[in-house]
C-alpha cells in the first residue's frame, strides 16, 4: 500500500473492498494471552502473535470491515467513552473482529520477536546469509523510518527468527522487518 501514491488509505480501501459490520473486542491488559512472549529461550513463543479470543475480553461496538484495520492503529475507530485511547491489537478477517486494548501501553501492542518464513527471507548480502543453527547481532527495524534497534537473527530450517533486546510495539504480519549492519542494510523478508 506504501507504493500507491497520496491517497487516504480509509478512503482507498473502501473504494476497493465491500464494507461488513462486525464486533469490535476490547481485551483486558491482565487477559492471560499477554503472558506469552517473553522467555528468552523459546523462539517460537517469542515470535508467534497472541491468541486472541472474543471470550477473552468484551464487545464494544462495531465496525465496517476487519480488513480497513491494522495493529497499532488508533484512530479511525470512532469508539469514544474510554479513560484512554483504544488501539488496534489484532483482526481476525476470517470471523470480521477487530481487538482493541486501552492505552498505548496495553501489552498486546508489544511482542519481542517476530518469525520470517524461508521463501519470504531476502538476502541483500548473500555472504553474510545465516547458515541453519547460526544466530547474528544486528540492528533491525519494522516499519518504515523507525529507529534502529538491537536483535538477534536465529536461522532456523523452517526460516529466521528476528528476537529484539526490547519488545517492539505493533509487529504486523504482512510488513517488512529489515536487519542492518551499522548503516548497511543486509536483508529483509515479510513477517509472519
Amino acid at each position: 500500500m506504501c507504493f500507491v501514491g497520496k491517497v487516504h488509505l480509509p478512503d482507498f480501501l473502501q473504494q476497493r473492498l465491500q464494507s461488513k459490520k462486525g464486533n469490535v473486542i476490547e481485551l483486558p491488559a491482565d487477559a492471560a494471552t499477554f503472558s506469552n512472549g517473553y522467555a528468552s529461550d523459546d523462539l517460537i513463543g517469542l515470535s508467534t502473535p497472541y491468541s486472541l479470543n472474543a471470550s477473552y475480553g468484551k464487545i464494544i461496538g462495531e465496525h465496517n470491515g476487519a480488513h480497513y484495520y491494522t495493529i497499532g492503529q488508533r484512530k479511525g475507530l470512532n469508539l469514544g467513552g474510554h479513560a484512554r485511547p483504544l488501539f488496534v491489537i489484532g483482526t481476525d478477517t476470517d470471523q470480521n473482529i477487530i481487538y482493541t486494548g486501552m492505552g498505548e501501553d496495553h501489552p498486546g501492542l508489544f511482542r519481542k520477536g517476530l518469525f520470517i518464513p524461508n521463501a519470504d527471507e531476502h538476502w541483500i548480502r548473500p555472504d553474510l546469509r545465516l547458515a541453519v543453527g547460526e544466530s547474528k547481532k544486528y540492528l533491525a527495524r519494522i516499519r518504515y523510518r523507525q529507529k534502529l534497534d538491537s536483535c538477534t537473527l536465529h536461522k532456523r530450517s523452517e526460516g529466521l527468527y528476528i528476537i529484539f533486546d526490547s519488545a517492539q510495539k505493533s509487529i504486523t504480519p504482512g510488513q517488512f522487518a529489515a536487519w542492518y549492519d551499522g548503516e548497511e542494510l543486509i536483508g529483509s523478508g515479510v513477517i509472519n
